[in-house]
């Protein structure tokens, strides 16, 4: 039997031709979940899973997944991430992912090489959460976490757009039902999107979880007034409550310490004019931890500080829920298959937690989950100048095609 290798050519090659796909001027990518050119490189994606001569399966949340068979019936070991970006993304996230899945297939096809238990490569729907929210919800949807039809149902953020019918009018809503199938293990390969594996010189992160997401968009309602007549005194300012939560989340951050982090991505103020009182305003507040009970403590003290800051200058305040997760722990011996295949190939190996979200939590309450992290330059994700060097992007899915064979069952 010959041993399979990565081709770092070929899994560049898909790389960059995804990266055509939604390309921005200037370097960078733009799929938005369910646009026009998610709807492309979803056909590419399917084109390639034919290609390598497997069966393709689309769910009703359009998650897609290509089945390779093997020698005995039952749930396939997956290897799965997201082809969706956030609107200024990269060429990495998520991507190298589902095309490090398509290269290990064609590596096992090469070398000729059959396997115990069935492979799936997957690509979820709308990991990203930057037009639809939540996030991870084709993968959970899949797995039973998140309601179909409240998914289906749900608006951009935006409000040009409603889910489902974006999945109907790309052609994407498949047949196959929801949390349908639970896989024997799950497996994903993703750029660490931070600066730690880079900054210490490590080859690949063994993933150990991901930390607890919580996501909340505040309105504040005030009421908009002449700013060279209205008296300081008398103002209903939605603009200085929306300035005060955010400026209570930083603390709420600063007080918790490591790993508590919090970030205001969204700030809109109506009617956005410079002479003119603020009289609505609209923030999103993501707040992220490890641990359940001090992430619930951080949201109860955010909460506490808006509705004391909007009670102070006389507005409105309505908190609307995004996304909440709570803190997720991987398969502690799937990440020692990990940690062994990587330094069974003397790759320097670093456990260590998740800071992003990532379709793996969802699948680790129902079967074994782990995920490979390989480094970021510069730490930098979720930006036009993403990268990561090829030798690392092959060495981190040489450690998938290993754990894989050996969850799988190679047979001569």
């Amino acid at each position: 039997m010959t041993a399979p290798s990565i081709s770092g050519p070929r899994l560049m090659a898909r790389l960059r031709r995804m990266g055509e796909i939604g390309a921005l001027e200037g370097g960078g990518v733009c799929r938005l979940a369910l646009s026009d050119a998610d709807r492309e490189g979803r056909d590419q994606f399917v084109a390639w899973l034919e290609a390598l001569g497997l069966t393709v399966q689309i769910d009703v949340i359009g998650n897609i997944w290509g089945l390779r068979p093997g020698l005995e019936e039952g749930p396939p070991v997956m290897i799965g991430s997201h082809i969706d970006t956030v609107a200024t993304g990269g060429l990495y996230d998520g991507t190298l992912g589902v095309m490090a899945g398509l290269e290990l297939v064609e590596a096992l096809n090469m070398a000729q090489i059959q396997t115990r238990h069935p492979i799936a490569v997957a690509a979820f729907t709308n990991e990203e959460g930057a037009r639809f929210a939540p996030d991870m919800m084709g993968s959970g949807v899949h797995q039973g976490a998140l309601d179909l039809a409240e998914m289906r149902a749900t608006r951009a953020t935006d409000g040009s757009a409603v889910l489902g019918d974006e999945l109907d009018r790309i052609g994407y809503a498949g047949p196959v039902p929801a949390a349908s199938m639970t896989p024997r293990a799950y497996l994903e390969l993703h750029v660490e999107q931070g600066p730690v594996l880079e900054a210490e010189g490590v080859a690949i992160g063994a993933v150990t979880g991901v930390q607890g997401i919580s996501w909340t968009e505040f309105t504040i309602t005030g009421q908009s007034n002449h700013a060279g007549t209205t008296p300081m005194s008398m103002r209903r300012d939605a603009g200085v409550v929306a300035a005060e939560i955010a400026i209570a989340a930083r603390r709420v951050a600063g007080d918790a310490g490591p790993p508590q982090v919090a970030t205001v991505g969204v700030l809109e103020l109506t009617p956005g004019l410079v002479n003119v009182v603020p009289a609505e305003a609209r923030l999103t507040v993501d707040l992220r931890h490890t641990e359940e009970a001090q992430l619930a403590a951080s949201e109860a003290r955010l909460m506490a500080a808006a509705e004391a800051a909007a009670e102070a200058e006389g507005c409105a305040l309505t908190a609307r829920r995004l996304a909440r997760f709570g803190p997720v722990t991987f398969d502690p011996a799937l990440v020692d298959r990990i940690a062994a295949a990587a330094r069974a190939r003397d790759l320097t190996v670093r456990r260590m937690p998740s800071g992003a979200g990532h379709d793996a939590q969802m699948f680790a309450p129902n079967c074994p989950a782990a995920m490979v992290f390989v480094p970021s330059a510069g730490g930098l994700s979720h930006n036009v100048h993403e990268h990561t060097d090829e030798a690392d992007l092959v060495a981190g899915a040489q450690v998938l095609l290993d754990v894989v064979l050996d969850l799988a069952g190679a047979v001569a």
